[in-house]
């Protein structure tokens, strides 16, 4: 009898660079590790597999307490900020070998990564099947849980 393979569950709601990384990461991880991983892309999320997009994703530098160079909010606020920041944490990630979003999302698809993009979403913020990087499947809230029901590791990014 083969046992049946462990299995993660994401849901990656957040569409900024700093929060397109965790999905990705923790998704190659699971295969590389020999298990199963899916991704349900909602929300802002979804800018993740949009091929419009997912190049240009940006850091937000405006009441992020978490940016390792401490900033006033009055500072964030000021124009060039936001791509200021975008370009530190992307040299931080090269200088550190970490592959691009581009990078890990064909990564996923070529570990089997299951991505799913949210239709809901899709239909509300105006988003074409078209506008999806290859590979990815349409789904709704269903699909996920679906999938998610027999996952081992069920996390909310």
């Amino acid at each position: 009898m083969t046992e049946k393979r462990k299995r993660l569950a994401l849901i990656a709601s957040k569409g900024t660079l700093d929060m397109a990384y965790p999905p990705l990461i923790l998704a190659t991880s699971a295969v590389a590790m020999d298990m199963e991983a899916g991704i349900f892309f909602t929300m802002y999320g979804l800018n993740i597999i949009d091929k419009r997009r997912y190049e240009t994703l940006a850091v937000a530098p405006l009441a992020n307490p978490a940016l390792p160079v401490q900033m006033p909010n009055m500072i964030g606020v000021l124009p060039g900020m936001g791509p200021l920041a975008t370009k530190m944490m992307k040299s931080w990630f090269d200088r550190a070998n970490v592959p691009s979003i581009p990078e890990f999302l064909q990564m996923a698809l070529d570990g089997d990564v299951r991505l799913i993009g949210c239709k809901m979403t899709m239909d509300v913020m105006g988003v074409a099947e078209d506008d999806l990087i290859d590979g990815v499947e349409i789904g709704g809230s269903a699909t996920y849980l679906d999938y998610a029901m027999d996952a081992d590791i069920q996390l909310f990014v």
